[in-house]
């Protein structure tokens, strides 16, 4: 299961959401705004920023750089799964 980092939960709480393990076995978290769950972020096999961070700083940026380049049409749909990993993982 997911350790949510702290990294996470203070980018969660600057977008006015909670954030909980994942119910769906594939996913690493679950948002909810209002109590309400709005998507399921993060790919269990794959590694986040904060992940990243504990290793190496510099592989952390990089690897986020090219998070962003792979995934730019959806990081700013508000309130899309893509708009939430960007923000709370990356």
């Amino acid at each position: 299961m997911y350790k949510i980092k702290q990294y996470s939960k203070d980018k969660a709480k600057q977008l006015g959401v909670q954030i909980k393990p994942s119910t769906n076995p594939k996913k690493k978290l679950d948002v909810f705004k209002e109590g309400i769950k709005v998507a399921s972020i993060g790919d269990v096999k794959y590694k986040d920023y904060p992940t990243y961070l504990q290793e190496n700083k510099q592989l952390a940026e990089e690897r986020r750089r090219l998070y962003k380049i792979r995934h730019k049409n959806d990081l700013n749909k508000v309130n899309s799964n893509g708009y939430y990993a960007n923000r709370i993982l990356w």
